[in-house]
């Protein structure tokens, strides 16, 4: 520091300080010298820079005037881009006095370039300020004097002690708040993809929250102190510093990679964090997912401390006084003043079984408000007494299955079993995927926190709300035989993630032992472990395969067996697409899973060997359709000469009553050079469904092309695209758009006009129009570019080629996918168009140029390379 008063140009020479010392503590950083003394040493450092700069200026009557340390600086914490909250205290109110030093001293510490948050008062401003505005009171509790005179600050402290303004009581009250609030804010989770280090449930201000109510409350300068007042045990003041010096590592970390100030763990940021802490890939996870495991379980082990302090507060603080009504449960527990209790601090020694016990009475009482917090202490230090014989014994076996058939609140019951610790050590299995995270944008949840959301949703499905959204599960979850069954499929459907290999068949293995143990028949042993192995099959059907094609519904219907089977699968895969992300459930994939199951369940219900083949059902639609229009005055001459022998698939992905309305518009439309073009919402029940767009105009091989730009123009999704050609070489196509908010375009004039024209704009082209041009792709979708992925496969007793496609999403994707159609002379008839999170899955159904399936391995190879080639480009560009 001698430097500092010796050079002629002291803010180089500050700069310089400042500069070498971030350096410094970044190299010990990196060599992982410890986090706690980092951390302070910054503090430290700052601490002697800003006293150094105080002592260049002589402020007038130095005894009316300091500088104060307030915040996390005040707590003598800093990282390296955090803010330095400094306070100029003044005796009186009379800023003008020293208004000249003051600007040039806070001038100068931003021309050294610290990241100053500062204010200017008086003792007087303190007392109002802090009495109208809790934050301002809890900075000034963590305040100390830098240089000046102590004294003012001493004032201040004692002005705002707890028995003037913000009295235990009241601070409390709003802190908790406070902190409910900030919890919404986020969603009350953990484990969201993008979490933020400080603001999120488990971050470090509900550490500081603590902090803050203890030092309110006890006058406690650390939290050792809350450990000697026996307010705090040994262990979990461990848990509780070892939690915060990870948050600390990884908020450091965040700050020195981003050479700014950063608390949201970006996925762009989780890749570089953790290559610095040494976290690898390996065959069964990346090494992004092994931090954020280590964060997940780290931020709900300080939720759960972080719960147990508080309610430790509030009946210490809040109900200290409140008049106790008692009433006895059992031998082991009592209800006090609405909270469960153990009647003595042995029960759970004496009796383990309780530790399931507990959770079940509170799901059969919903009136019990919650735990009191000595027993969720006495519940976190009885987990040891579950090992392989508590697991055996009957009694705790029936009562998790009893936990499984309760009326209320099950799902919040797991979730605090969970949080406690007592749900990973009854099923090791489950323990294992707490904290496992996918790294992508489509799984939004964690794997424990999905399984359980999946549960929630399935419990939904028991209220009357439910049956609007989902009226097919709403109506079949009151008519399974056994729905802990169910329950218990949800809990184990992803039960293997993370472990490598197929986790639907290590699933399935999990999902029988379990049941097993539990004493379940065989017959319910074999629903849950097949649950568990078909619970993607469903929604992969219907969202890849042409589920009109009867071949498709018997190849189903045979591999679900029976109608039972079919309705829990059903039940379980609506849960699970909501539970894997809010945005993938649309009204289309709703009705895509609504025809599979009526489907099937009619296939079902007549006999697979009474299957109707293609042949009459084509049949059996053209006759359907002959008579809807006969009885509105068409002859079947008239009706032959409209469709002009379109292909078959026609009469097999139609139904008669599309077909129907379709034939009337081409009848009544006159014009041969203006294409047709009709919009109708199709949506057979309520929140189901898409708009439906039929085009009929002359062919052109850059026709599909143009449409699929003209709607990516339009910001219209597609969902499904079937394309018929008929003996005069009039095309006839089918589109399914929904919104992009996932919804169908609705009756707006406007919007149906805005369409239209759009549409006959492109459709009329006489040559091919460009795609839109590209986007650049949004900040998380960059962190996820993936190379192109394509396979071909060729199914017995199908008339097309199934390509699949798996890229990056993008404006204009379907559009350059067809211009390699029509250069490579392929027909496409139909297409599915799926998008999961930052990704798209298209199934398209085509043919050679001779209308046959693709069998050249040659010519397969040469259209897959020349897709990934093209898609793979624009992502490098």
């Amino acid at each position: 520091m001698a430097r500092l008063h010796e050079n002629s140009s002291p803010v180089s020479c500050y700069r310089e300080a400042v500069q070498q010392a971030r350096q410094e503590l970044d190299k010990r950083f990196t060599h992982k010298a410890r986090i706690e003394k980092i951390i302070m040493d910054q503090a430290w450092f700052v601490d002697q820079l800003l006293f150094t700069a105080w002592h260049q200026y002589e402020w007038t009557d130095a005894n009316d005037i300091s500088l104060i340390a307030v915040g996390g600086y005040g707590r003598g914490e800093l990282h390296p881009y955090s803010d330095i909250d400094i306070q100029i205290l003044l005796a009186k109110n009379n800023k003008k006095k020293y208004q000249k030093d003051i600007e040039q001293f806070l001038t100068f510490l931003w021309d050294i370039n610290l990241e100053v948050g500062q204010s200017v008062r008086s003792i007087k401003e303190n007392q109002q300020e802090a009495a109208r505005d809790i934050t301002i009171a809890t900075t000034l509790i963590e305040s100390r004097t830098l240089a000046g005179n102590p004294e003012l600050l001493e004032t201040v402290m004692s002005q705002i002690e707890r028995k003037k303004i913000w009295k235990t009581k009241q601070f409390f009250e709003a802190k908790k708040r406070e902190q409910f609030n900030r919890h919404e804010k986020h969603d009350d989770v953990e484990s969201a993809l993008e979490p933020n280090l400080k603001e999120a449930p488990g971050g470090l201000r509900d550490i500081q929250n603590i902090g803050w109510i203890s030092k309110r409350h006890f006058g406690a300068s650390d939290f050792y102190d809350l450990v000697e007042r026996e307010f705090l045990e040994p262990g979990e003041y461990k848990d509780l510093i070892r939690g915060r010096n990870f948050l600390w590592k990884v908020r450091y970390g965040l700050h020195m990679i981003c050479g700014r100030r950063e608390d949201r763990l970006l996925f762009e940021h989780q890749r570089s964090l953790a290559e610095i802490f040494g976290y690898q890939d390996d065959k069964k996870s990346l090494g992004i997912e092994k931090l954020m495991k280590q964060y997940y379980r780290e931020v709900l082990t300080l939720r759960e401390l972080n719960d147990v302090l508080l309610q430790l507060f509030d009946e210490k603080i809040l109900r200290s006084r409140e008049r106790t009504n008692i009433k006895s449960i059992n031998n082991r527990f009592q209800i006090r003043n609405n909270w469960i209790e153990v009647k003595n601090s042995k029960v759970f020694e004496r009796t383990p079984f309780a530790l399931i016990e507990i959770f079940v009475l509170l799901a059969q009482n919903e009136n019990i408000e919650g735990i009191r917090a000595s027993t969720i202490r006495l519940i976190r230090n009885s987990r040891h007494l579950i090992d392989n014989e508590f697991r055996r014994d009957l009694r705790n076996i029936s009562m998790f299955m009893e936990l499984l058939r309760s009326p209320h609140q099950m799902v919040g019951r797991l979730r605090q079993m969970k949080r406690y610790g007592i749900l990973p050590a009854y099923l090791p299995e489950f323990g294992r995927i707490i904290g496992q995270m996918q790294y992508d944008l489509f799984h939004v949840y964690t794997v424990d926190d999905h399984t359980l959301q999946v549960m929630e949703n399935m419990r939904r499905f028991r209220h009357p709300e439910a049956e609007n959204k989902f009226p097919i599960a709403a109506k079949l979850f009151h008519r399974l035989p056994k729905i802990e069954l169910l329950y218990i499929a949800g809990l184990y459907h992803d039960i293997a993630k993370g472990r490598g290999g197929d986790h639907s068949l290590l699933g399935k293995r999990d999902a029988e032992q379990f049941c097993r143990r539990h004493h379940l028949g065989k017959w319910d042993t074999a629903l849950v472990g097949w649950l568990v192995v078909h619970h993607l099959t469903m929604s992969s059907i219907a969202q890849r395969e042409d589920i009109q094609d009867p071949e498709v519904i018997k190849r189903f219907a045979l591999s679900v067996g029976d109608q039972v089977r079919l309705d829990y699968l059903y039940v379980l895969t609506v849960a699970d697409i909501n539970g894997t992300n809010p945005t993938l459930w649309n009204t289309w994939r709703a009705s895509l899973l609504r025809n599979l199951y009526l489907q099937t369940k009619r296939a079902l219900s007549q006999g697979l060997e009474e299957t109707v083949g293609k042949t009459e059902l084509i049949r059996e639609n053209q006759q359907k359709t002959i008579a809807l229009l006969e009885k509105t005055g068409f002859t079947k001459k008239q009706i032959k000469d409209i469709w002009n022998n379109p292909d078959n698939d026609y009469f097999l992905r139609e139904t008669p009553e599309d077909i129907a309305w379709q034939t009337e518009a081409i009848a009544k439309h006159t014009s041969n050079i203006e294409p047709l073009i009709r919009i109708q919402n199709k949506s057979e029940i309520h929140n189901e469904g898409a708009t439906q767009v039929f085009i009929y105009t002359q062919n052109s091989h850059f026709l599909f092309a143009n449409i699929v730009t003209a709607f990516d123009r339009l910001n219209l999704n597609i969902q499904d695209a079937r394309i018929y050609t008929t003996d005069s070489d009039y095309s006839m196509t089918t589109f399914m758009v929904l919104e992009t908010n996932g919804k169908p375009i609705g009756k707006n004039p406007q919007r149906q006009e805005e369409i239209n024209r759009t549409l006959l704009l492109f459709v009329s082209a006489d040559n091919p129009l460009k795609p839109k041009e590209k986007q650049r792709p949004s900040r998380k979708h960059r962190q996820f570019r993936r190379n192109t992925e394509t396979t071909l496969s060729n199914h017995e007793h199908q008339p097309y080629s199934v390509l699949e496609v798996l890229c990056p999403d993008r404006p204009g994707l379907l559009a350059r996918v067809a211009g390699i159609f029509v250069e490579m002379e392929i027909t496409l008839h139909n297409a599915k168009i799926t998008t999961l999170g930052e990704n798209v899955e298209d199934v398209f159904f085509i043919s050679d140029c001779d209308n046959k399936p693709i069998n050249d391995p040659i010519f397969v190879q040469e259209l897959q390379e020349q897709i990934r080639k093209q898609l793979d480009a624009e992502i490098a560009r």
